[in-house]
């Protein structure tokens, strides 16, 4: 069993209980398209999320907005996520969003793929808002899907050779199609599906609780190495 000892009591910031079983737990899984990934030149297009209770994904409630964005498009984001200034000329700007998507979010914990880089953008429109604040636990896929594949070789998604640790990537290998990616909610349809099935394997490894998720599942552990070995990452 893995130690539970940084997640055990109720964080000030997340109010979450460690020691509650992770089937039990309420997720959001988020996803961002960008007009790029410099985080100082780009800014956000348009967020998407799903709601998980457990293993379960609600497909009646989902968030999905469109972002007037203030920064240039580039050419090679609307080429990967097919959204022009046309498209978003008369959506709101991203305070107005953001607002929104905090009251979606509430204090379930945030999924998603790479995550690091979604939650980058977001906490920088944060600060532009007086009073807001993004505190939720959070979760990564790909974190998840490393530990995971050092430990679980016996299962089939884990033991082929890794060729393509991209979200489309590992929902291949775990048989799960990618029509319509790079759109927002798709793609945090996708992750959602990714974490679904991650689910009965971590708790095979011993994963059971909120403080064994987070801790193996922490951003730090793979998402900003996956991003400094220029691997696919989804704009």
């Amino acid at each position: 069993m893995l130690s539970s000892l940084i997640f055990n009591k109720k964080s000030r910031a997340t109010g979450i209980d460690g020691s509650m079983p992770a089937k039990d737990a309420r997720y959001v899984v988020i996803d961002t398209e960008l007009t790029g990934l410099n985080e100082k030149k780009d800014s956000i297009v348009s967020i998407g999320a799903v709601r998980m209770a457990g293993g379960k994904i609600d497909l009646g409630d989902v968030f999905y907005r469109l972002i007037n964005p203030y920064t240039e498009f580039r050419a090679e984001s609307v080429v990967i996520h097919g959204i022009t200034p046309s498209d978003v000329g008369e959506k709101p700007d991203i305070a107005t969003i953001l607002s929104e998507f905090l009251e979606f979010c509430g204090p379930d914990i945030l999924i998603g793929h790479c995550i690091s880089i979604d939650l980058c953008f977001i906490n920088k429109e944060m600060k532009k808002i007086p009073g807001s604040s993004l505190k939720n636990a959070v979760l990564d896929t790909y974190s998840l899907y490393e530990w995971l594949r050092k430990r679980m070789t016996f299962h089939k998604a884990f033991s082929a050779p890794l060729k393509d640790c991209s979200l489309y990537g590992i929902a291949k290998g775990f048989g799960i199609p990618a029509n319509g990616a790079h759109n927002a909610v798709v793609d945090a349809f996708i992750t959602a599906q990714v974490f679904q099935r991650f689910i009965p394997i971590l708790l095979e490894a011993g994963v059971r609780s909120i403080g064994e998720l987070l801790r193996v599942g922490n951003p730090s552990r793979g998402g900003d190495r996956l991003r400094s070995a220029g691997e696919s990452i989804s704009l």
